[in-house]
């Protein structure tokens, strides 16, 4: 029972780290997926075996290195110089995205609870600060009250989606595109999310102990992020091609569902961006205490105080050219990763 209680924490640890903003609102299942059409499922099922395969392999080789960071990790994957260069380079964009997901849960406030936009900042501030306080088990806990509640939403999108006219239109629609920008979609998409839950899933790796709880955490985890992306997508599906003029597309499929479900729905939202701010800070925080002899909190501290500041101005600007250069750099990682044979 004690492990079958682990092994759900690592999975839904997992489903949260790579579930965020962009997950919840329907952009990046619309982009990397329903956009193909018909060829979507299949590319989604290619990325389920590749969060199962390649997250899996992360956490067991963290564990057999007891990586004290995701640093470790890349050192191990590319050696001591170029691992080192690249995790610097992860950490600026990990800063960079966390300070867009910080703007992202303050406007949550302001546009759907009426609250101003620095409440909403320093809520998730604090209330991460304080999180940060009880490790990794914290962030597991966390994980465990969210993900749930997020499948039971992707269950209920799934039943009203039967029903409607349009169910069956994700084996149907077509799509212009190449079948190498059909290819490359699901691979990319894989890579960075994985790229970026090395964060937390590094740390998940070297603390825990029994290597088969990994396995069947990092199996049910990759499952469940699969779940959740063929749920989206057949209800994204239904409502091609007129979803696409939405800013949130899946908003727009929770106001089918009544107000309840919607209200539901936009706390889902703040809590999936709250989730993945708290481990993506608690990578980062373990990163830099490997260079800076100073207590975990200070740290915890000055990595919230630059995602705030920062979010004030935005990071827009800057993540247009990181973005390019990272994905390019993910899926290097991902097939150094694929390619590491353990001795």
């Amino acid at each position: 029972m004690k492990n079958a209680i682990k092994v759900l924490q690592i999975a839904f640890t997992y489903i949260g780290t790579v579930v965020g903003a962009g997950f919840a609102t329907g952009q990046e299942i619309l982009q990397f997926f329903t956009r193909y059409g018909k060829w979507g499922t299949l590319t989604i099922l290619l990325s389920t075996v590749m969060f199962i395969w390649l997250g899996t392999k992360m956490m067991l080789l963290a564990n057999k290195i007891q990586a004290t960071s995701y640093e470790d990790l890349n050192r191990k994957l590319f050696g001591e110089k170029i691992g080192q260069v690249l995790s610097l380079f992860t950490l600026v964009v990990l800063i960079g995205v966390n300070s867009v997901m910080l703007a992202g849960a303050g406007s949550v406030f302001e546009e759907h609870l009426g609250l101003p936009f620095q409440v909403g900042l320093w809520i998730t501030l604090v209330a991460t600060f304080f999180l940060l306080g009880r490790g990794i088990g914290g962030v597991m806990k966390l994980n465990t009250v969210v993900v749930p509640m997020m499948i039971t939403l992707s269950l209920a999108v799934i039943f009203n989606t039967a029903g409607s006219p349009g169910a069956s239109r994700f084996l149907t629609i077509t799509t212009d595109a190449s079948p190498l920008a059909v290819l490359a979609s699901p691979l990319m998409y894989s890579a960075f999310n994985l790229s970026m839950a090395q964060a937390v899933l590094v740390p998940i790796g070297s603390h825990t102990g029994n290597r088969k709880t990994i396995i069947w955490g990092g199996i049910t985890g990759g499952i469940g992020v699969g779940f959740m992306l063929m749920a989206g997508h057949f209800a994204l599906s239904s409502s091609m091609p007129g979803i696409t003029q939405f800013e949130i597309p899946m908003g727009n499929i929770a106001r089918q569902l009544g107000t309840t479900i919607q209200l539901i729905y936009i706390l889902l939202i703040f809590m999936e961006i709250f989730s993945t701010f708290v481990a993506d800070v608690y990578g980062v925080t373990l990163q830099l205490k490997q260079y800076l002899k100073v207590p975990s909190a200070l740290l915890s501290i000055s990595i919230l105080t630059i995602c705030y500041v920062t979010s004030q101005f935005g990071f827009s600007a800057l993540l247009s050219v990181l973005y390019p250069l990272f994905g390019l750099f993910s899926l290097l990682w991902a097939v150094m990763l694929a390619r590491y044979k353990e001795t």
